[in-house]
């Protein structure tokens, strides 16, 4: 999922802020204990997240897919006062790591954990959401963004993580994922209700606004 040379990666690592030694720690555990460790989101995009949080301080942030934790403290982080991040992963066999790693990081009462599949939840939760991010099963992309875009408000952000696939969505034979992962890019590229950049930071992230 490293589209730039290894020189580079390096050159930009050492010139971005380093790694909070919680979400180190994090990032050591889970790709030492936990299938497909290469899910968790990774210092410099979750440094981004935080950065974007910062910038918009937003009251209510909805995240579809937690894993083990790791996204979820960085958009935590730049909640406004008595904000909440509302977070939903399908594998309650996280709910140990993550809990822990929320208390180690302080972000512990800001966070509302939910276990479940993310179609259901959704509509349960409350309000509207100023941040949201997703980053769970591809096939689903579509219907999640259908889920949340009128949730939204106007001047609010949607993330979306890997939109590139390492790549494969520029090729011309697509898998299902690969597949849906594209008719998701083209169907935010012709919404005229957000306005969109599709970034390729790690393995590409949609940044969208809401007009």
């Amino acid at each position: 999922m490293d589209f730039f040379p290894s020189i580079l990666t390096g050159y930009i690592e050492t010139h971005s802020t380093a790694e909070d030694p919680v979400l180190a720690a994090l990032n050591r555990e889970t790709h030492l204990k936990h299938n497909l460790p290469q899910m968790v989101s990774g210092h410099q995009q979750g440094l981004l997240l935080e950065l974007l949080s910062h910038m918009l301080q937003p009251q209510q942030i909805l995240e579809i897919g937690t894993f083990t934790g790791y996204s979820a403290i960085c958009l935590a982080k730049g909640l406004a006062k008595g904000g909440k991040l509302h977070t939903i992963d399908i594998n309650n066999e996280l709910e140990d790591i993550t809990a822990k790693y929320y208390g180690l990081a302080g972000v512990s009462d800001r966070i509302v954990q939910y276990f479940g599949a993310a179609v259901d939840i959704i509509p349960a939760i409350s309000g509207n959401f100023e941040l949201v991010f997703i980053d769970a099963d591809k096939q689903n992309y579509a219907r999640y963004y259908d889920l949340i875009i009128d949730r939204v408000p106007v001047g609010g952000f949607i993330l979306a993580d890997n939109v590139l696939w390492s790549g494969r969505v520029a090729e011309a034979k697509h898998d299902k994922d690969t597949e849906a992962l594209h008719a998701f890019n083209e169907k935010v590229q012709a919404d005229p209700r957000v306005t969109n950049l599709l970034l390729s930071v790690r393995d590409g992230i949609m940044l969208m606004r809401k007009n």
